[in-house]
């Protein structure tokens, strides 16, 4: 039975499950402040390439590494937050994450060569990393059953939101400045110091950044944590706070059953496992994981101005044709959050598989018309048309699908013996699948084509559609300690 499968016909009863999850949504609304840091991180250099390439006379090579290489900084940080967490708990590894993006933010605006630049990228991409993990298992672990799916649902909108302040923020100081290449001093005099526009751009992180380190010094401990250090007091106290008038003693020996059962199967909490060295619920984290990104949905956002300048938009267009598809972006993520669970996150999948299929297929379709090469590739009527429509389909498809439900199951589809640590690996793969995406974009489109391109990424959106119909098993209405079964123990 899950915490809110009862009816409640007490009015009393019923004001304090609401106010229950009113402290819940409360909590995984500030968690996702981790999400909105990702979202921010991965579209704010964006506005800021072409004039760091200017001010520090780089190779277009150099600058797609400087823009890449904050990824791999997130893979080294998701792949040590788990047992981070699981040593330091979930809050005081968000504060690490948040002061890593703080510095970084800060270093980023005042780097005086490409090489702190770098530096600087990776320390917050290490930041963004962590939170790319704690957040969906913090969240996960203090939401009632019934509401996990949408709170968990959270990060990604956070993370759209977060590509569209990113967006939004370089517009404003790009046009405050006149223009971001040209090195002008934002209009404000010497009480912004005459940075240039781009410095700017990086140096406004600081605010969410310190947004989410209030939060973690704010929030509660993970009832499970508790449970698994010996502080039953305090994780009763959550558990009440977030569950609302359940039987807290019962959930608590739930709990407390299954930290007893991982302590006597000491080898269990490994992730190792027959098949090809990990357990198969751990490659089903990871393979959801590359599909997210393997998609090239990406593309969409880092390379956007490209796309719209070959169906006919100039670059000022470009511009508000980014924001506008970053908007619906936001707006696809609450048809996910008010759908994941009552219809499950196997469907809502499935159903954005076939989505993303056709309509990469339709672009790679429209691009074989395509005439010139690099940025000077256009599409003749009426095919500009289909790749705009197709490629808004797309970005629908996947905002109402892989981009939320895929960071709902990594937070709950594993048994809490191995939860921090398999997720940490599944997002680790995650940021390493987005960083081999966004650094072969620009020689394949040049080399094969953006129609090849497309249809490269249409066939491994038809690939998960496979993949998640024959190896994805659903988790609504599960409680976390259910998951247990999802591992097969070994003997």
């Amino acid at each position: 039975m899950t915490e809110s499968a009862e009816t409640p016909t007490d009015p009393s009863q019923t004001q304090a499950i609401r106010s229950a999850n009113r402290k819940a949504i409360g909590l995984s609304v500030s968690a996702a402040v981790g999400g909105f840091l990702f979202g921010f991180d991965s579209s704010v250099i964006n506005g800021a390439v072409d004039a760091i390439e200017d001010d520090f006379a780089l190779s277009a090579t150099v600058t797609g590494f400087a823009v890449a290489v904050a990824l791999l900084g997130c893979a080294l940080g998701a792949w040590y937050a788990g047992r981070l967490a699981d040593r330091w708990g979930r809050p005081r590894v968000m504060l690490v994450g948040a002061i890593m993006f703080l510095v970084s933010s800060l270093g980023s605006g005042f780097a005086f060569a490409v090489w702190d630049l770098i530096l600087w990228r990776v320390v917050g991409g290490i930041g963004i990393g962590i939170a790319s993990v704690i957040t969906p298992a913090y969240i996960a672990e203090i939401s009632p059953t019934a509401i996990r799916g949408r709170l968990a649902s959270l990060q990604q909108l956070a993370i759209t939101i977060g590509i569209f302040a990113a967006l939004l923020s370089d517009q404003l100081f790009a046009t405050t400045a006149g223009s971001v290449e040209s090195g002008t001093p934002i209009a404000m005099g010497d009480s912004l110091f005459g940075l240039e526009a781009w410095r700017w751009m990086f140096l406004v992180a600081v605010i969410p950044s310190a947004i989410y380190a209030w939060v973690a010094l704010s929030v509660p401990e993970s009832p499970r944590y508790l449970v698994a250090k010996g502080k039953i007091d305090e994780a009763r106290t959550v558990l009440r706070s977030v569950l609302g008038p359940v039987d807290v003693d019962a959930k608590v020996t739930q709990i407390e059953d299954t930290v007893a059962r991982d302590a006597k199967l000491t080898k269990q909490a490994s992730l190792r496992g027959p098949r090809f060295g990990l357990l198969p619920i751990v490659w089903v984290g990871i393979l959801l994981s590359v599909f997210q990104q393997f998609v090239g949905i990406n593309v969409i956002f880092y390379y956007s101005t490209t796309l719209w300048r070959s169906v006919g938009f100039d670059d000022s267009d470009s511009f508000t044709v980014s924001t506008i598809t970053a908007i619906t972006n936001v707006v696809v993520t609450f048809v996910a959050i008010a759908l994941v669970d009552k219809i499950g996150r196997k469907p809502l999948l499935l159903a954005g598989s076939a989505g993303m299929t056709v309509s990469l297929g339709m672009m790679a379709l429209a691009f074989t018309q395509a005439t010139g090469s690099g940025d000077n590739v256009t599409l003749p009527s009426p095919w500009g048309t289909v790749a705009l429509i197709a490629a808004n389909v797309f970005v629908i498809s996947f905002g109402a699908s892989w981009g939320p439900v895929v960071w709902v199951l990594l937070g709950e589809m594993f048994p809490n013996r191995i939860r921090a640590s398999a997720l940490a690996l599944a997002a680790a793969a995650q940021w390493i699948a987005n960083f081999a995406i966004t650094v072969s974009f620009p020689p394949m489109a040049e080399g094969l084509g953006l129609s090849w391109v497309y249809a490269m990424y249409g066939t491994f959106a038809l690939l998960s559609f496979v993949f998640v119909a024959f190896k994805v098993k659903e988790t609504r209405n599960r409680d976390l300690e259910d998951m247990e079964e999802t591992a097969p123990k070994r003997s």
